[in-house]
């Protein structure tokens, strides 16, 4: 299928590893202009590097996305190498951290204020930072689309995971709100729901791409939480994710707008 996205402009938060690199990649494979954001330069200028070596084009657009001036001098940088975005994905996110390596973490009354604000900082704000500045040029050009990376803890909610599911949900609702209001300047607003995902990231643990229900006793019993792992013997990957994110960016999905689409292996069902 021609997704017909070549020469349209990306802007890809958190692109430097895991499901952010691998839906750039794909983005930049379908033709589009990648601007790879992260926090750390080395791994923006890595996955920009990739893409160009595949004859693509694109630029790392290093910066601290919770700060807006960052957000909006790296839009501005890359309107400047790249074009006016058309597609932005808010793919960066962050968990809680845990109490100690694979154990639980806190429930929320054993939780502070300083460990709320980083995980609102950077899966709301920073979203709504970013929206904040490629709307007015997609409201401008009267197309656009804005695609919201979000956990099945914001749908469905995760005991221990107050704070971070909230955040989640955010996205969400947020999402369905932008899309209703600028409908009318055709901009397309829709949010991918994650449950687990294996990424090259993630160097030990049940998540790791190494790992095998034979090999990590954790990730076997994760795999009974997701229906389609129980036969594919395994958990997310970034291509399961990627596809997606590259048919909501095109006009094949012109007629979807505010939904929330699970790619979790049926944890959550709606």
């Amino acid at each position: 299928m021609d997704l017909n996205l070549k020469g349209r402009v990306a802007f890809v938060t958190g692109g430097g590893q895991g499901v952010g690199r691998r839906i750039c990649l794909d983005l930049a494979a379908e033709g589009v202009a990648v601007a790879v954001n992260d926090i750390f330069e080395e791994r923006a200028q890595a996955v920009a590097r990739e893409i160009v070596a595949a004859g693509g084009r694109a630029f790392a657009a290093v910066a601290d996305i919770t700060k807006q001036a960052e957000v909006q001098a790296a839009v501005a940088a890359t309107q400047e190498a790249l074009g006016p975005v058309d597609i932005l994905v808010n793919n960066a996110g962050v968990l809680v951290e845990r109490r100690e390596k694979g154990g639980a973490a806190p429930l929320f009354l054993e939780t502070d204020a300083e460990g709320w604000e980083r995980i609102v900082d950077l899966n709301v704000f920073a979203m709504m930072y970013c929206c904040k500045a490629v709307l007015p040029g997609m409201k401008e050009r009267q197309h656009g689309k804005i695609i919201n990376i979000m956990s099945e803890a914001g749908r469905a909610g995760e005991a221990r995971l107050a704070v971070y599911s909230g955040a989640k949900a955010a996205m969400l609702g947020f999402a369905k709100a932008i899309a209703r209001e600028h409908g009318s300047d055709c901009i397309n607003v829709n949010v991918i729901a994650l449950g687990a995902v294996s990424h090259e990231g993630i160097r030990e643990g049940a998540l790791s791409p190494e790992a095998t229900p034979e090999n990590n006793e954790r990730l076997g019993k994760m795999l009974n939480a997701y229906p389609i792992s129980r036969g594919l013997r395994r958990l997310a990957r970034p291509e399961d994710v990627s596809g997606m994110v590259c048919l909501l960016a095109s006009d094949r999905a012109a007629y979807i707008t505010g939904q929330s689409i699970g790619i979790s292996g049926g944890y959550v069902m709606q």
